[in-house]
């Protein structure tokens, strides 16, 4: 499986961006799953739901079916938080997996850069693990020691996908 970070500051638009990607990356014939790391507790389940009852009184994984998708629930109950590699590794076969988090990972990404959510790409252009910077106004990367980093503009999400297509079926690079 490729595997393609999005990063970027916190409100840039790398959920918008993963969203308006996955639909065209399925129409050019690829198979797409996402992982999101998340910073603050978050709980899928709901108070006094069957499942919830299950993890309160100490399933260590629960898993909820129905007709038309399936999840399954881990607690971790004091372990430490899973590494990304463990995370891919729970994951049906896919042509690509877009990641967004685990930002200093070592895989390659696309940053995405707004001006005003940050006076300047959060990784680009320390991060070589950066392999095209998606931006409202022109960068040149030339100028920071990349030449050859694409740049490409964020409004053109059919840009985008062809170059994400292009690395999911060209890179050697899998995680």
């Amino acid at each position: 499986m490729k595997v393609l970070g999005i990063a970027g500051w916190s409100g840039c638009g790398k959920t918008t961006l993963i969203v308006a990607l996955i639909p065209r990356l399925r129409a050019l014939g690829l198979t797409v799953s996402t992982l999101k790391h998340a910073h603050h507790d978050v709980d899928l389940d709901t108070p006094g739901k069957d499942t919830f009852r299950h993890r309160e009184a100490g399933a260590r994984e629960v898993i909820l079916a129905t007709g038309r998708r399936w999840a399954l629930l881990r607690e971790l109950r004091g372990e430490p938080e899973p590494a990304l590699p463990a995370l891919l590794a729970r994951l049906q076969p896919v042509d690509l997996v877009l990641v967004e988090g685990w930002k200093t990972g070592a895989y390659p990404k696309l940053e995405v850069w707004r001006p005003g959510v940050g006076d300047r790409p959060s990784r680009f252009p320390t991060d070589p693990t950066i392999i095209a910077v998606a931006s409202e106004l022109p960068l040149d990367p030339a100028r920071q020691g990349r030449p050859d980093l694409p740049v490409l503009p964020l409004n053109d999400v059919d840009g985008i996908a062809d170059f994400v297509a292009r690395f999911a079926r060209d890179s050697e690079a899998a995680f």
